[in-house]
């Protein structure tokens, strides 16, 4: 299971979308959202508001979907088309909006139905409408209830940068049996301490997913955690 933003991309969208914005604007969704993503506010507390204060137009969500693709992280598109040659099952869950994010998974070769984000809604003019307010994944937790209702094979690993991606693997009973902190473009010191992995290369992961893999079938014991000393 795959976080998007500052994991797939280095892009934050709903920062990138606010950068657009005035400079106050940009700088208060940025302060939100990083204070979200340590686990110091509720993603839902703060959700609606960044959306609202920015208010994209489906034009905005386009250029964002260019934006994600440019800013792909190194390694990403081997180390998935060798999972998916392996086998591996993918999937991406994030609070990232949806129209946005679709561009990147074609990119990677990763079909819409296994995308999971959050819908945006626009007038017919193409002006910002909405979200989906019904969406899990606007609120802390939500990742775990998306998880845990796609019937995915054990062992499942989930790889992203903030605290709502950190949450599958705290929760109890947990809803993935190990976690990779994605920490190449950002670092969350709550984040890392409480991964199994830390991961600053996608080139990295590879390694890990299959070895995980290896271990559920053989029975054969972890020696070391990649990524931490």
């Amino acid at each position: 299971m795959l976080d998007v933003d500052s994991t797939l991309s280095a892009i934050e969208g709903i920062d990138w979308l606010a950068a657009r914005r005035s400079s106050e604007v940009g700088d208060r969704v940025k302060q939100l959202t990083e204070r979200a993503m340590r686990g110091e506010v509720p993603l839902g507390g703060i959700y609606a508001d960044r959306l609202d204060s920015v208010r994209p137009t489906r034009d905005e969500i386009a250029a964002l979907g260019r934006a994600y693709v440019e800013g792909m992280e190194p390694g990403v598109e081997r180390s998935l088309a060798l999972l998916t040659n392996a086998g591996i099952r993918i999937v991406v869950v994030t609070a990232g909006l949806r129209d946005g994010i679709l561009p990147l998974a074609r990119a990677l070769g990763i079909p819409e139905e296994a995308v999971y984000a959050v819908a945006t809604r626009f007038t017919d003019s193409g002006e910002y409408a909405g979200f989906d307010v019904e969406s899990p994944l606007t609120q802390n937790g939500g990742k775990v209830k998306v998880v845990r209702g796609l019937d995915l094979q054990r062992p499942i690993l989930a790889v992203g940068d903030g605290i709502t991606d950190l949450e599958l693997r705290t929760v109890d009973p947990p809803a993935v049996d190990a976690f990779a902190a994605y920490a190449r473009v950002v670092e969350r010191p709550p984040v890392i301490r409480a991964a199994d992995y830390v991961i600053r290369s996608f080139d990295e992961l590879p390694a890990i997913v299959l070895g995980i893999r290896e271990t559920a079938t053989n029975g054969s014991p972890r020696s070391r955690i990649p990524g931490r000393e």
